[in-house]
């Protein structure tokens, strides 16, 4: 596609990079990103994908801007409380760029709802903040064969990992989620923020990662994180990488898997 004058010199940064070009940029405009969650990794995941120029880029969210959210949630003002978190990042995205799309989806994501989203893009990027969420996107990832790029954030601390399971091409075997997290951990050793806090500019750098890690994705840039956990510690201000094998008694993508299809399942 020819880029048109505007479009040259918004994405000038872009552009001159030997990596990505005019033919990235291009690949960038039609991309098309699905963000789960608009709150404290959405927020700069949304904002730093539309500045880059992602022609579209869906929003999952159904819940509405409190005051407590605006300390890490950085899509949303203080006039947005009480708007859905969907329109309001809706807003500032376009207002740093007209140039995309922003579709909302204010709905929760269920198993009778999410292969149909998914069908409309490319990558989806997931900032949720529950296990729930985060298995039901893993299952509907793995089935619909799309990447998925995942964050979770609690207190201080961040990780970040790329899943792409279904993916066996030149012999490569990757983990899901679910090779890492089996299933979810009582509720007691996996409260919410609300119960422990987080430190707002720590979600902020695993967000902006997820944002990078998705543009690697599409541009085919540098090394995937497809079978590594990345490990952040805001306190000692340290990253780390790990590998994570596949594991073969996964009940998802391992050799005699338990579930093969969606269950009836509401995500919290």
């Amino acid at each position: 596609m020819a880029l048109s004058d505007d479009q040259l010199e918004r994405y000038a940064r872009h552009i001159v990079l030997r990596e990505v070009g005019g033919a990235g940029q291009a690949k960038l405009l039609k991309s098309r990103i699905l963000v789960v969650g608009a709150g404290g990794l959405g927020s700069p995941m949304i904002l730093y994908l539309a500045a880059a120029g992602v022609g579209t880029i869906g929003i999952v969210d159904f819940d509405e801007v409190s005051l407590s959210n605006l300390q890490r949630q950085i899509a949303h003002r203080t006039r947005d409380v009480g708007r859905l978190k969907t329109e309001s990042a809706r807003d500032a995205a376009n207002a740093i760029n007209p140039d995309i799309k922003i579709v909302p989806h204010s709905e929760r994501l269920t198993s009778f709802n999410i292969m149909q989203l998914l069908e409309n893009y490319d990558i989806v990027a997931d900032g949720s903040d529950n296990f729930a969420t985060r298995f039901l996107l893993n299952d509907a990832c793995y089935f619909a064969r799309k990447t998925l790029v995942s964050g979770a954030v609690t207190e201080f601390d961040g990780q970040l990992a790329t899943y792409r399971a279904w993916d066996r091409q030149a012999g490569q075997k990757y983990p899901c989620y679910r090779c890492l997290f089996p299933e979810a951990p009582p509720r007691e050793e996996a409260p919410n923020c609300s119960e422990t806090g987080i430190l707002g500019a720590a979600a902020g750098v695993v967000g902006t990662l997820q944002a990078l890690e998705t543009m690697k994705e599409i541009l085919g840039l540098g090394e995937s994180l497809a079978g590594r956990l990345l490990i952040y510690d805001a306190l000692s201000s340290l990253f780390r990488t790990v590998k994570v094998p596949p594991d073969p008694a996964c009940n998802l993508c391992g050799t005699s898997p338990r579930i093969t299809g969606l269950s009836a399942h509401t995500a919290a």
